[in-house]
């Protein structure tokens, strides 16, 4: 059995194509809204991202969203035996088929992303980390469809992908509210970007986010973001 503690909440990783990586917990940790009531992570793997939002927005309930059917079991455990248990439920499904009749306020997902690149030999773990060519565009106007007129939606995703999803998300009248780009330390350039999109016309604001300030030696800013979370901080 394979257990992350975290100061709150534990997540069983076992079964787990994805297990807990810097993405998720960097977009667990950062993404904003004023006071969500309904929040829907897709593709929660472990539920790791479901779990820190349901600890960060004591008002929301949390739905998750699966397609591996061992991960969904485990986010279930995971969601169970967590002091959150109440405010969070998942559907072992993909978010083409996931139909839910009310609208959410926030929308997560640390989605697969490697369109077309070569695909992992373990086939479950391919499945959690490469997209087919369609699949941004699918999500996007997916979330469109769910996300409420005040709504958000919070992606964490490579350079390439990232300008790809905006590109995307203007054809569904979303726009680009927040990025942050996430550089390995301060001589390394961006290798991820957390876009923030919302619908209608936004005022774009953009970050830079360190995790390194020297070899193994986390910035300050990554044990602000984390110390809620991780027993280390």
């Amino acid at each position: 059995m394979s257990i992350f503690k975290f100061k709150q909440f534990d997540v069983d990783q076992t079964g787990c194509a994805m297990r807990i990586n810097t993405d998720g917990v960097l977009l667990g940790a950062t993404v904003k809204h004023a006071s969500p009531t309904a929040i829907l992570d897709i593709g929660t793997g472990t539920g790791v991202i479901a779990l820190m939002l349901a600890q960060r927005f004591p008002e929301a309930n949390i739905h998750a969203v699966e397609i591996d059917q061992q991960a969904a079991e485990t986010a279930e455990k995971n969601f169970q035996f967590s002091a959150f248990s109440e405010r969070l439920t998942i559907k072992h499904t993909s978010i083409e088929q996931y139909e839910y009749a009310q609208q959410f306020d926030l929308i997560v997902s640390n989605p697969p992303f490697f369109v077309n690149d070569l695909k992992s030999e373990e086939f479950r773990k391919g499945i959690a980390r490469h997209a087919n060519e369609d699949f941004f565009s699918m999500l996007i106007k997916k979330s469109s469809g769910l996300l409420a007129d005040e709504g958000m939606i919070w992606l964490i995703l490579p350079v390439k992908q990232a300008d790809e999803v905006i590109g995307i998300a203007a054809h569904y009248n979303l726009s680009l509210a927040e990025r942050i780009h996430i550089h390995s330390d301060q001589s390394k350039p961006t290798f991820r970007q957390m876009i923030c999109l919302k619908k209608g016309e936004a005022v774009l604001k953009e970050n830079d986010f360190y995790i390194y300030e020297s070899l193994k030696q986390h910035t300050q800013e990554y044990k602000l973001l984390l110390r809620d979370f991780f027993m280390a901080y």
